[in-house]
């Protein structure tokens, strides 16, 4: 009897369970290049230092979802992250420039490269600036 009890009870919750997103909205993610940077000449070793960063959403139906950030060795990539819902009607309107900033601290001697993304080129390759900030003690 058990087992049956058992078995009735594990049906009824495979049988409740439904991988159907149904109502949930979806969302497609990009990323967005960044337009102007703050970063100092020169980083200090051990000290932390805020880097702002600006960026245009394409559309009011973007979501900023936070900073991309890629460490290799002492390469730094940066770009914005952002979400649309899609099947969701947009105005042609473009926002205002958004701002975004993260701390970084210096935790190597020598220098670190950051890789700013750019955007897209004529032939859909990603460009990236890169800036090369020496580690001074």
């Amino acid at each position: 009897m058990k087992k049956i009890a058992l078995l009735l009870v594990l049906i009824t919750t495979l049988v409740g369970c439904s991988l159907d997103n149904g109502d949930r909205d979806t969302y497609t993610y990009s990323v967005l290049p960044i337009e102007t940077y703050e970063l100092p000449a020169a980083f200090k070793l051990g000290q932390a230092y805020t880097i702002k960063l600006t960026y245009q959403k394409p559309s009011a139906c973007h979501i900023y979802q936070g900073i991309y950030y890629a460490k290799e060795l002492n390469k730094r990539t940066i770009a914005i992250q952002a979400a649309v819902k899609d099947n969701q009607s947009c105005t042609s309107e473009v926002p205002p420039i958004s701002e975004a900033s993260f701390n970084f601290t210096a935790t190597a001697t020598g220098s670190y490269i950051f890789k700013i993304y750019k955007g897209k080129g004529a032939d859909d390759k990603d460009l990236f600036e890169e800036v090369e900030i020496p580690v001074i003690q």
